[in-house]
């Protein structure tokens, strides 16, 4: 804020610098006064911040005053500051209000970059608000400046809307907003905030002007925009409330787990499942991979990851140290995967969860690995010493072979230092893949033998065991040698329990036959002997089997950890004692020397003798070292310890020998019978150690301080191996307390383990099922108690578990019969050891259901899917029980001892029909363009409640003008998106199908449907079911040309010329013809060609010709209508050469061109050709005009080649002819040099008249004739028969116009007739112009004889549908097709003329072109048509009494009626100015002398009638002075005047071309080819009688066609023919009775058609016979009368008299009726009835086109009839008819609007009636 002191200054400047501001008398108390009220501190608000820069002015928007005081006055300063670079003046007005005052107004000049500071005061009176503004004018424009005084309050502010972060739904996102105390006390707040929005902080207080940050939450729960009002509620002296709006958007995140090296997914119900597989790894070893999660969706997704419920007791190998992460929108990230196997052989499968915060999307990632641990194998199992001399040693190595890649501990069970055989490495790391050789050194020390069986202990395996032997000789002791074949011998005859017998005594039960040898040369008994032989196997043909050693032989094979366990020399059967046994193997000493004593038993028959092998410097001794026991007794021994130094630990394993005695001397038995001795040892440890003081710190490894053993089924042993490893400096004593888990056996339980050593604890339990057993094993290290190592051992006992999904039951969905439905069933095992599992299904339901697998290993905590097959034959609803079958996998499945585990699932289906529907049943694709397509949905149904798998197949079927065996090879153009699939129940489908043709013709695919079954009958598998039919047509883009106007020079040729000129109707038949396959090499426009004429691939060529014009006239323009009458759109092209020619680079062009490619260069330079437009695109139906034009620029024939290309369509060459002549020369244009006239039969009497047309194209006319020399040739070759006979063969052509030249076609044969006649044009070019005509018989074509009138003759349109430019009036049809009419018939046609102006009135004349068009006439004739008038047109055609072809055309002229008027007011001006110039002159020359005037001057003036100049008129002056004067000087005289006055010249009218066509037959050709048209014509007789008449004597005189022969002699014999036939009639008597009755008879129907002569005889003899009749009736009457009055002479006169006016007055009125009926059967009566009738109808059209009648009006009934009775019914007709025409009246006076509908249909009822009629 600025200073005072820059306050004072900026308000001081302007009031020293602005005189009208400071008065002279201004007071310096009142400047001091003004200076103490800026200098007042600003206690009562502030100045707005905001400022506005408007016009060039900073200025402040607003003022406000705050905090203000009642009855004091408050000044504050409006600061205005120039910011423009020129000065500018303002002026203010004073605030409208009392309450705000500031200085006087007046003007502001600021100059740039200076301040003006406005004082404003404002003076409150009431506590209230106070608004008012200051207006500031600154030239043309204006602002203001707010002036505000508010009441203190509290107020927050804050933003009206939050706008949260998108976010997942069960998550979050944050924003924050500001929320500020803009009054000026402390406000506490509150917030009302709806869920899933919190506020944080949602309460506090506000100091004043202090500001505080609100944190948004946004918790949605559901994918929702949410959008609704927090309420924040203020509280101070009063409470306010205040809302912010809050948006937000949530969606539901969906994540991906994908494993990178080999994806895997599997769906199962809702959830999709992953497969990790870490293959096969080293036991012990760590394997990471990673799984990558990715985000989907457009939001964070917050995702867990979670472990899936295991059986008890199973250790996790699977490890995923990352538990929880967020994925941003379409992120991913990697978590990685740990798997640490501790188990050999085992494969181990777990299950991680993988979902959103909600569970919103969730994936199940299945872990897989495998461990392998090491194979160790020793390379023999035997170690044979051989015999060693006493004190001798013998040494051999022993190699050990990993073949596995797994790194591995061994520890042979052996201490090197108190035992004779000694290995150098007796533990040891073996790596991978390599081998070991260990040396073992036997020592000897005493002479006998030697024998034991060493475990080699290896991590992760199995133990190994390795025999070794050895015999010692002395000299006085020489024991039997020990050989390998004793130990296997000893094995059997261990099994055989021969072993507790002794050498000796087994020697002398051999030599008495007590014990025999077998083939191994082991010991057998008899009684086993015979039981062998007994239980041989011999097969039927007596050959023995290969015996395989008997079970009861061979040694029992024991695993290695039992063997382990059970020591090498006691048995591991129980019912079998050990040999010698020690009753303690362990001891342990304490500090000070001890002793321990053990006994030993001898469990054999025999005497036993024991050696211990003791070393000197031991500090363990045993006593005595040998002695012998008797069989069946013990004997003591004393272990002592003595250390020989203290502070150590000491541990031994004492190595002891025992044998029988007898085996010292080998002569004492066979050696069959050696014993092997047995090996006993003892562990002791002990130490030295002083009470009191500390022992070793032991330094170790564990393998783990927690083991699980191994899964067993209940009453099995489990094992399991723990290593420890010495990793310190000094030797650790061990034991192992197993008094608190007595249930464990361990081994070995005490010892030492060197420094640097390992030492394998073997663990053995039985645990019991039921429940878990905890054992804690204490490890006592080093004798002390500090050092004790806690080992936790869990076992259990296992049961076969298996879990069944869906408790147990499996539903199928409804299933189509012999349909398959296939399901997934998940089976798990609850078990920590692998299980086999077999399903169980019956073998009637075996057909019905089935599984797969159906048998296999499910590993441990694995979920295993099975696919379930059902199949239902049958309509019904099933219930079918399975059984699962399950055991150990380490068990074989044909063990008969195996106990399985039954299991039941009961299964559910249905078996149902299906039926496959089309939402359709026919689809039409209406007309597709043949190559392209068209696309249609196929809806197909399936009401059932089955599934249906379905096959479609596609029948084609094509129809239409084509060779069905051409087309029963084209392949099938329907494709089906899917032809193959499922429609699920009650659902349905939409395939995709698309039509193809490839021809123009129909197409009709009929689609039928396979359900597929796997198991359906043959009968079945072959039947299909109709579908639906889906139909197409292949159409190819096609145009019509359905109009054609002519205009500039051209206007006069008419349209049905203009049609023969373009040859539109063989271009309108090749437009709807298919295109050849050249035509669509491009199938779009395309410039293709190198050529000036490029090539054509069409073979189709039409003219079109544009007729001839003199050089410099109006361009021949004419317009085409196109319309597009298919369904398809279509593109169309006029290309000239140019535009089909490739641009080539200027180095490209030859420069070398024919005449031909000049030529169309010329023309295409100059542009004598145009198109315009030269494309175009229609829609189906649409019409398009287009304008061709040939500009008359050069003399002679131009020829231009124009291709019309449809897109995808035809191409038709078209040949644009255009002449051009000069302007005086004769020139007639023939469209072509062949004409051919319509067919006519033969043997006809009257041929009918036919048209041929001659043009004149030039500006002058023409004269012609035709040179009938070669149709006289013709009639002579036809025996004098006139075949072809022109009737106008010469005469004169107008310019611009056609004449008709009238011929007679007469064939004789049925054939073709052919003749060149030459038509000589006088001053012009001749033509020869072939004339062929064909004769037909009209017998032998019967009904297809063309007597109708062909449609070739009403081929052009006959309705303008190109409007020309400036045309305003149109008629209704611009052909009139009367058709097949009789001959002296009158018809009649209307039609109207419509003015469609709305301001121009237009005159209109008809006129003729030919001399037979005298034979129509047209009313009105002219005329004039208002504004939008129309006007009805009456066309008459008179036939005249020769069959003719009516090819008429009639010209309607129309003119402006303002134009016209115009052009008489401009000629009358013209005429009396012409007058005027005539008799008036002036005389310019005094000394001209006077003549007489002269006829050649006046002549000239008159013909000049050029402008004289205007003087006064002179009084008349004698013929003597008129002044000659030659051209010349008048002509110099005018051309200095100015120009001559042309005459006016009339408006050129619009020609409207009418073309009338028809064909007039004789009568008895039309009553043969027509009889039911004849009744609907009428025959004028009185006209036919007298063209007949006229027709009969000019056919007499000249003898065209009555004379057959010329010659004298045929007329002789006709005149002798027909003179005998008249006289043989004259004298028949039958004869001249017919005559007479002919007289009397009435007058019959045919008279009608007499000539006039004939009429007037008749009607004498008429008037005789009634002159006749009525003198015989009136003597008849006489005659009556008398004998009346004779035979009543009694009557009285008044009677007589009464009945005598009777009689006159009834023969008056017969006469009457007869003379009426005489009127009737007069041709003129009839004639008039037929124009009355005619009239009556033209009068009701001429209403109706005036608006007075509306003829689709309903009558209207005004009064009923009065009833009458029925007597009077014949004299109320005439009044009901006469009420029947009032009750119509009312429709007459009716107007409509519509006038012109109304029209159209009454000129289609007039011509229905008149053709009818």
């Amino acid at each position: 804020m600025p200073s005072i002191a820059t306050m004072q200054a900026e308000i001081s400047r302007p009031l020293v610098s602005i005189d009208p501001f400071l008065k002279p008398e201004f007071k310096r108390s009142k400047q001091l006064r003004l200076l103490q009220i800026l200098e007042m501190p600003e206690r009562c608000g502030r100045l707005p911040k905001r400022m506005n820069c408007t016009c060039g002015i900073e200025v402040a928007k607003e003022l406000v005053w705050e905090n203000w005081e009642l009855g004091r006055e408050i000044t504050k300063l409006l600061k205005l500051k120039n910011v423009q670079s020129k000065k500018q003046i303002l002026t203010f007005s004073s605030p409208s209000s009392k309450f705000f005052t500031t200085l006087f107004p007046q003007s502001i000049s600021l100059n740039p970059g200076m301040s003006f500071c406005l004082p404003v005061t404002f003076h409150p009176t009431e506590k209230c608000e106070y608004n008012d503004s200051i207006w500031f004018e600154l030239g043309d424009s204006s602002f203001q400046v707010l002036l505000r005084a508010t009441l203190p309050g509290y107020a927050l502010e804050m933003p009206d809307a939050v706008h949260l972060p998108t976010c997942g739904a069960c998550d979050s996102s944050e924003a924050i907003f500001q929320m500020k105390n803009i009054s000026m006390y402390p406000t506490s707040f509150s917030w009302v905030v709806p869920e899933p929005f919190q506020f944080n902080p949602a309460k506090g207080t506000l100091n004043a002007g202090s500001r505080c940050t609100i944190k948004v939450i946004f918790r949605p729960y559901g994918a929702l925009v949410y959008e609704d009002i927090a309420t924040c509620k203020s509280t101070g002296e009063e409470e306010s409330t205040k809302s912010i709006c809050l948006r937000g958007i949530s969606k539901y995140p969906h994540i991906l787990v994908k494993v990178p090296e080999n994806m895997q997914q599997i769906t199962q119900h809702d959830d999709t499942q992953t497969v990790l597989d870490f293959g096969c790894i080293a036991v012990g070893s760590t394997v990471e991979k990673h799984i990558e999660v990715f985000n989907l969706s457009q939001v964070k997704a917050v995702f867990r990851i979670s472990r899936a419920h295991r059986p008890a007791l199973m250790d996790p190998v699977f490890f995923c140290n990352k538990h929880q992460a967020v994925i941003q929108a379409d992120g991913k990230i990697k978590i990685p995967v740990l798997f640490s196997p501790q188990t050999v052989g085992i494969t181990n499968v777990d299950y991680f969860y993988v979902g959103t915060t909600g569970n919103t999307s969730k994936s199940i990632l299945k872990v897989v690995g495998s461990s392998k641990g090491p194979l160790v194998s020793l390379e023999k199992s035997l170690v044979d010493f051989g015999c060693v001399n006493l004190g001798k040693s013998a040494t051999c190595t022993l190699e050990l072979k990993n073949f596995s890649d797994v790194t591995t501990y061994y520890q042979f069970n052996t201490d090197c230092s108190h035992s004779v055989f000694v290995i150098d490495q007796p533990q040891g790391i073996l790596d991978g893949l390599t081998s070991k050789t260990l040396s073992v050194t036997f020592h000897p020390m005493q002479p006998i033998n030697y024998y034991r069986r060493l475990a080699c202990l290896i991590q992760y395996q199995d133990p190994l065991y390795v025999n070794m032997i050895g015999t010692c000789h002395s000299e006085q002791i020489k024991p039997g040698i020990l050989k390998p074949q004793h130990i296997d011998l000893y094995q059997i005859n261990m099994a055989r329990g021969l072993t507790y017998y002794p050498p000796d005594d087994l020697s002398t039960m051999l030599s008495e036959k007590k014990l025999t040898l077998d083939q191994m040369g082991a010991l057998l008994q008899k009684q086993q002997k015979a039981d062998r032989y007994q239980a041989e196997n011999i097969d039927n043909e007596g050959i023995r089997k290969d015996k395989a050693s008997d079970t009861m032989e061979q040694p029992p094979l024991i695993h290695p950890l039992a063997e382990y366990f059970n020591d090498t020399f006691s048995s591991t059967d129980s019912s079998l004692p050990p040999h010698v046994s020690i009753d303690v193997q362990e001891f342990v000493f304490s500090s000070a020397t001890q002793s321990c004593p053990f006994s030993m038993t001898n469990h054999t028959m025999g005497k036993v003798s024991i050696a211990w092998v003791c070393t000197a410097n031991s500090v363990f001794t045993i006593s005595p070292q040998a002695c012998d026991i008797p069989p069946l007794k013990s004997t003591a021994f004393r272990v002592t310890f003595t250390p020989d130094k203290t502070n150590a630990l000491y541990g031994a394993e004492l190595e002891c020998f025992a044998s029988y005695k007898v085996m010292k001397d080998h002569r004492l038995f066979e050696d069959c019978t050696l014993c092997p001795p047995w090996c006993l040892t003892i562990r002791v440890t002990g130490h030295s150690f002083q009470p009191g003081l500390t022992h070793f710190i032991p330094k170790y490894t564990l393998q783990s301080p927690r083991m699980v053993f191994l899964p067993v089924f209940q009453g099995e042993t489990t094992y399991q191996s723990l290593l420890f490893q010495n990793i310190g400096d000094l030797p650790i004593t061990y034991k192992l307390d197993t008094e608190l888990c007595p249930d464990i056996t361990v081994k070995p339980s005490v010892g030492i383990i060197p420094a640097g050593a390992r030492q394998f604890f073997m663990l053995k339990t039985v645990p019991q099922a039921g429940r878990i057993h905890k054992h804690i094993l204490p490890i006592l290290l080093n004798a002390s108690e500090k050092y004790i190592q806690e080992v936790t051992l869990l076992s259990a006992a296992e049961k076969p578990k298996i879990a069944l999904e869906g408790d147990g039951m499996l539903f199928f969905k409804p299933t189509c019969l012999y349909g398959l439905s296939q399901r997934s069933y998940i089976i798990k095992n609850m078990n920590r050891m692998p299980m086999n599992f077999e399903w169980k299904i019956y073998s009637d339901d075996s057909q019905v259901l089935s599984v797969a697998p159906t048998s296999g290993i499910i590993q441990p905590n694995e979920c295993l899917a099975q696919v379930w097959s059902f199949l239902p034959l049958e309509e019904m609803r099933y219930t079918i029980t399975a059984n699962l079958l399950f055991w150990r996998a380490s068990e074989k499945p044909n063990a008969q001892a195996i106990k399985k585990t039954r299991l039941t699932l009961k299964i559910f289906g249905e078996g149902c029909k299906g039926v496959i529907t089309a939402e359709q049943p026919v689809i039409d694709l209406c007309d597709v363009l043949v190559g392209d397509c068209q696309s249609c949905d196929l809806v197909l149904l399936n009401k059932d409640s089955c599934s249906l798998d379905f096959v479609l197949e596609v029948d084609q079927e094509i129809s239409g003008p084509c060779d069905p065996e051409e087309v029963n090879d084209d392949p099938t153009v329907l494709d089906l998106e899917v032809s193959k699939g499922t429609i699920p129940a009650r659902s349905k489908i939409i395939i995709r199908a698309t039509g193809r043709p490839s021809r123009r013709l129909n197409y009709s695919w009929s689609i039928r449907y396979h359900i597929l079954a796997p198991r359906a009958p043959a009968h079945v598998l072959e039947k299909s079911m109709p579908l639906c039919q889906i139909k197409a047509r292949g159409v190819y883009p096609m145009i019509t040309v359905t109009d054609a106007r002519s205009s500039g020079s051209s206007k006069g040729i008419s349209k049905r010329h203009l049609w023969k000129l373009f040859s539109l109707d063989t271009l309108n038949s090749y437009l709807q013809r298919d295109p050849t396959p050249s035509e669509l090499i491009y199938r779009v426009p395309t410039r293709h060609s190198i050529r000036r004429c490029p090539s054509v691939f069409t073979p189709t060529v039409l003219n079109f010709n544009f007729g001839a014009a003199p050089l410099g006239s109006e361009p021949s323009s004419v317009l085409l209508m196109f319309e597009n009458k298919e369904t398809i759109p279509v593109k169309w092209t006029f290309l000239f050469p140019a535009d089909q020619q490739i641009e080539l680079e200027y180095w490209a062009e030859t420069g070398e061109f024919d005449p031909a490619e000049l030529n169309a260069m010329s023309i295409q330079e100059n542009k004598l050709f145009t198109v315009s437009p030269k494309s175009g695109f229609l829609f189906p139906g649409q019409q398009k005009s287009m304008q061709l034009s040939y500009r008359h620029d050069f003399l002679g024939i131009s020829r231009l080649p124009v291709l019309l290309k449809l897109s995808h369509g035809r191409e038709i060459l078209l040949n644009f002819i255009g002449v051009t002549i000069e302007k005086d020369r004769h020139y007639v244009y023939f469209t072509s040099n062949k004409h051919t006239f319509a067919p006519v039969a033969i043997g006809s009497f009257s041929p009918p008249k036919q048209i041929y047309e001659l043009f004149n194209g030039g500006a002058a006319p023409v004269n012609y004739y035709i040179d009938l020399e070669p149709l006289r040739v013709m009639e002579e070759e036809n025996f004098n028969h006139p075949i072809f006979k022109c009737l106008n063969p010469s005469g004169q052509i107008p310019p611009g116009r056609a004449v008709h030249i009238e011929w007679i076609f007469s064939p004789l044969e049925a054939k073709m007739y052919e003749v060149d006649v030459p038509v000589h044009i006088i001053g012009g070019e001749s033509a020869l112009i072939s004339f062929c005509g064909v004769g037909y018989n009209r017998k032998l074509l019967g009904e297809s004889a063309p007597d109708r009138t062909t449609s070739a003759l009403f081929s052009v349109p006959p309705v303008q549908k190109v409007p020309l430019p400036d045309q305003v009036v149109f008629l209704s049809e611009e052909q009139v097709s009367i058709g097949d009419i009789p001959v002296y018939s009158k018809t009649t046609r209307i039609f109207f003329l419509y003015n469609t102006s709305e301001k121009e009135k237009m005159h209109f004349t008809w006129h003729n072109t030919s001399e037979m068009s005298k034979a129509v006439s047209i009313m009105p004739s002219s005329g004039e048509l208002a504004p939008g008038e129309s006007c009805l047109c009456i066309l008459t055609l008179f036939a005249s009494g020769s069959p003719s072809f009516y090819l008429l055309e009639f010209i309607c002229q129309v003119t402006s009626k303002h134009a016209l008027a115009q052009y008489k007011r401009e000629l009358l001006e013209w005429e009396k100015e012409k007058d005027r110039q005539f008799t008036e002159f002036s005389i310019t020359d005094k000394n001209i002398k006077t003549s007489s005037p002269s006829k050649d001057a006046l002549d000239d003036l008159h013909k000049v009638g050029g402008n004289i100049r205007k003087y006064k008129t002179l009084p008349p002056i004698s013929r003597t002075s008129y002044v000659r004067r030659s051209h010349k000087s008048l002509r110099r005289r005018q051309r200095a005047a100015g120009m001559l006055w042309k005459k006016p010249e009339a408006p050129d009218p619009f020609p409207l071309h009418l073309a009338v066509l028809a064909r007039s037959h004789s009568l008895e050709e039309f009553e043969a080819n027509f009889p039911s048209e004849l009744q609907k014509h009428y025959i004028y007789r009185s006209t036919s009688a007298k063209q007949e008449s006229n027709s009969m004597e000019s056919t007499s005189s000249e003898g065209q066609y009555s004379s057959i022969a010329n010659n004298s002699t045929d007329r002789e014999i006709i005149s002798d023919v027909l003179m005998l036939m008249i006289r043989s009639l004259l004298d028949d008597p039958p004869f001249q009775q017919s005559l007479a009755e002919t007289l009397s008879e009435p007058v019959p129907y045919f008279c009608q058609m007499q000539s006039e002569d004939s009429y007037r005889t008749l009607t004498n003899q008429e008037d005789t016979n009634a002159d006749y009749d009525e003198s015989m009736s009136t003597h008849s009457d006489r005659s009556v009368q008398s004998v009346t009055f004779n035979k009543d002479p009694k009557l009285p006169i008044t009677d007589r008299q009464s009945v005598e006016m009777q009689r006159q007055e009834f023969i008056h009125q017969e006469q009457q009726l007869e003379l009426k009926e005489n009127i009737k059967r007069l041709p003129e009566f009839c004639n008039l009835l037929e124009e009355i009738f005619l009239n009556t109808l033209q009068n009701i059209m001429r209403e109706a086109n005036s608006g007075e009648l509306v003829l689709t009006s309903r009558p209207r009934v005004i009064a009923l009839p009065p009833g009458t009775p029925k007597g009077s019914l014949s004299n109320s007709s005439p009044r009901s008819s006469h009420r029947s025409i009032d009750n119509n009246s009312p429709g007459l006076q009716e107007k409509s609007s519509g006038n012109r509908t109304n029209l159209h249909k009454g000129q289609h009822i007039y011509n229905t009636k008149e053709k009818e009629r």
